[in-house]
């Protein structure tokens, strides 16, 4: 290759090339989280056309309610509500056992606490997955609809021992009732995107969300 053809090949300004090489750490970052990292809300960025990350307050809201409810030694379920589980392992609860149920196989990254989940197919679960082995579930169904309701509380009712905490659109407060038997709390979830539709969490229990803090 003579100097000619070395000069016809592109070069990088040094402003260009450390653009890129931040955009590949931090592409790195995302798809291998280590350490404490891994767990912080957003660290796998959300699915804009379908995915709604809770805000720091209310997911640690969520997930203190969650461990409240699931009493000492407890099991939580996590059911389309990947920022709850983040932020009850980011709590470094030791004494409580954390799953999350997610069709999204980004979040694969949490080993075997991740279970593949499709809300089509309510049932199909892994043998490890006891019915009514958790002392609690939280599940935020992942579309606002009344099939994505049912079919998402066949899985609640499957995985429960009893305590039910539901978040959804008020919309859906008549069906909810219906097919789980929760009521409306008092908290309002927010979530780090303005939403369409008013949100809401329903709970069957006596809950820490139906009193002002």
């Amino acid at each position: 290759m003579s100097d000619s053809d070395d000069e016809d090949i592109p070069q990088l300004s040094s402003h260009a090339l450390a653009a890129l090489q931040e955009f590949y750490a931090e592409q790195k970052q995302q798809s291998d989280p280590g350490g404490d990292d891994k767990y912080n809300i957003g660290i796998i960025e959300e699915n804009w056309l379908s995915q709604f990350w809770y805000s720091q307050d209310t997911a640690l809201r969520l997930a203190t309610e969650a461990v409240a409810a699931a009493g000492e030694r407890g099991r939580i379920a996590c059911v389309s509500a990947p920022s709850v589980y983040q932020k009850l392992r980011a709590l470094h609860r030791e004494d409580i056992s954390v799953y999350i149920f997610e069709y999204d196989k980004r979040f694969a990254i949490y080993g075997e606490e991740y279970i593949f989940y499709d809300y089509n197919n309510p049932l199909d679960l892994p043998e490890k997955i006891a019915t009514h082995s958790f002392d609690i579930v939280i599940a935020d169904p992942p579309y606002l609809s009344k099939e994505c309701l049912r079919k998402t509380s066949e899985t609640i009712k499957y995985l429960t021992q009893g305590k039910i905490l539901l978040c959804t659109g008020a919309v859906m407060e008549e069906e909810a009732a219906k097919l789980l038997g929760v009521k409306m709390c008092k908290f309002i979830p927010k979530h780090t995107r303005t939403l369409g539709n008013e949100f809401r969490c329903y709970v069957n229990y006596d809950s820490g969300l139906d009193h002002e803090i």
